[in-house]
């Protein structure tokens, strides 16, 4: 990854992620490692069932299927067919405020974020299903309907890139914190029933106006949240005294001063705890995604299984 790369990311550099977006699901079914088996997995909804029709009872089927009243009528095992809707909507909220231009190993929150979101897109357009997305910022709000076929694409990395790109450090202006409710309550209007939510954003700014609304989309909704990081955040190191910025605000700490750098960390793992107490109450996944790692890695390790061949070589070094 080139100096630039790691600060803001090219139209180019998405597109290039489709031959990445391999080896991890957003569907229910999921394997065994991934983070979404189990109860989170029980809570996302799949997508729905179309009836198509009524045939003969063949042994090997699910008895489970089998009409009754048909089979009364007939006097033989009716069973019920379905075909799999593959239209599920996904929409992908992307938060690219000035909170997220920060870094401190691998890339900045804000390209993280990007990677994740295109990683996304074109994981599910893959499987048939339609995505459409929010990109925010301080610069304002993007919003592209959902469309299948890869037809988002396009105009959602654009957008992603162009709030990504205009991203700078001596931004007078303040980050806001309301401009993530603003984003959700745009997304409730793209979401009618049976869809994804996916969040990726820091969770900067969340509140209980953020818990009202996530509450609303999970009524027809499933929503996932990828929560993005710095490893900075969880634990300031002892580097003297630094200029540090904060929503917009510059000044000059002293890293060595214990009653500085416990209070930062404190803060993060407050916000931390806030999202994985509402992750448990609503059962709503959270895939922590760290700036320090690959974030194709991450996210096969999240909601991917373990490749066979690297079981495999792992055996034979064994």
């Amino acid at each position: 990854m080139t100096q630039d790369a790691r600060i803001h990311v090219t139209l180019d550099d998405l597109l290039r992620l489709k031959h990445r977006a391999k080896g991890f699901s957003f569907l229910p079914r999921q394997p065994v490692h991934s983070l979404l088996a189990g109860r989170h997995g029980s809570r996302l909804r799949g997508r729905g069932l179309e009836f198509e029709e009524l045939r003969a009872y063949a042994e090997g089927d699910d008895v489970r299927a089998i009409d009754w009243p048909s089979t009364a009528r007939i006097g033989m095992p009716q069973l019920r067919v379905y075909t799999e809707e593959r239209d599920r909507q996904v929409i992908l909220l992307v938060d690219q405020r000035l909170g997220m231009f920060f870094g401190s190993r691998r890339a900045m929150k804000s390209v993280v974020a990007a990677e994740a979101a295109a990683l996304a897109a074109w994981r599910v357009t893959s499987l048939g299903d339609r995505v459409g997305g929010i990109a925010f910022s301080e610069n304002g709000l993007d919003e592209i309907r959902p469309r299948a076929r890869q037809a988002a694409i396009g105009p959602l990395f654009e957008a992603i890139v162009r709030h990504n790109r205009a991203l700078r450090a001596d931004d007078p202006r303040p980050s806001d914190p309301t401009l993530l409710n603003q984003a959700i309550a745009r997304a409730l209007s793209l979401l009618p029933h049976d869809g994804l939510l996916t969040l990726i954003t820091d969770a900067a700014g969340a509140d209980a106006e953020t818990v009202r609304l996530i509450t609303r989309v999970t009524a027809h909704n499933d929503v996932l949240m990828v929560f993005v990081s710095d490893p900075l955040e969880a634990s300031l190191p002892d580097i003297g005294r630094a200029v540090v910025e904060e929503g917009g605000r510059q000044m000059e700490i002293d890293t060595s001063a214990r009653g500085i750098r416990a209070p930062f960390a404190a803060g993060f793992r407050q916000r931390r705890e806030a999202v994985e107490q509402f992750s448990r109450r609503r059962a709503i996944p959270v895939l922590p995604l760290s700036t320090g790692r690959d974030t194709t890695e991450q996210f096969r390790e999240l909601l991917g299984r373990r490749l066979a061949r690297a079981a495999v070589r792992q055996g034979r070094t064994a």
